[in-house]
């Protein structure tokens, strides 16, 4: 595959930014009042029921609605209220620079909302480097790693799997992705590199000096 037709697929948080520094502290505890105050639980029950629905399905959202009937966009719009969300969201020297690099056409598949990606984009200030946010609400609220997904984000930007390489730090979404035929590169400081994935990273800045 020439470098010009590859499909570079980047997650967004703890992908192309840090977000478990403060980001995703803050969205979790957002989360867990949210299920306090509509499902009527204490703390301890509301936070034991958004790991159990993130484990199990890859996002909290996605239980809520299968077993609650939750409105995913009253969901969506108070779990991601920031009162400062550029004091949250680390930048990352280089990052403009390294994804200039890469040949081919580039997208975001995040399992966050399209407004937050955005604003997230924005703040690393490389919107612009991508053709497309494929966000929750584009995959009709199928979060990554289902297969619908993935396979609704194929069918907008119209190219096989096969000319797909995704970027991602869930092991999971990952395994979706090769079972689809893409190529796979986990960003993570951890070791193991599971048959599925064909390049491990410490960091995204690193991208262009792999062979793939």
């Amino acid at each position: 595959m020439a470098a010009s037709q590859r499909v570079w697929i980047f997650d967004l948080d703890d992908t192309l930014h840090n977000a478990s520094a403060h980001v995703f502290p803050h969205i979790n505890r957002e989360m867990t009042r949210y299920l306090m105050t509509h499902l009527d639980m204490d703390e301890h029950a509301a936070n034991q029921l958004r790991r159990h629905y993130w484990e199990r399905y890859g996002a909290t959202l996605h239980g809520l609605m299968r077993h609650h009937g939750t409105d995913p966009h009253h969901f969506l719009h108070h779990t991601h209220q920031f009162a400062d969300l550029s004091a949250m969201v680390l930048k990352t020297h280089g990052l403009r620079e390294m994804l200039a690099k890469l040949k081919g056409r580039k997208v975001v598949f995040t399992n966050a909302p399209m407004a937050y990606a955005l604003r997230v984009l924005d703040l690393l200030r490389i919107r612009h480097c991508f053709e497309r946010v494929f966000s929750i609400e584009s995959t009709r609220f199928q979060p990554k790693p289902a297969k619908s997904g993935f396979m609704r984000l194929l069918s907008e930007i119209k190219v096989p799997a096969t000319c797909c390489i995704m970027v991602e730090d869930s092991l999971p979404a990952l395994k979706t992705a090769r079972k689809l035929g893409m190529k796979t590169v986990y960003i993570s400081a951890d070791t193991r590199r599971p048959s599925f994935v064909d390049a491990r990273l410490d960091s995204v800045l690193a991208l262009p000096k792999i062979a793939i």
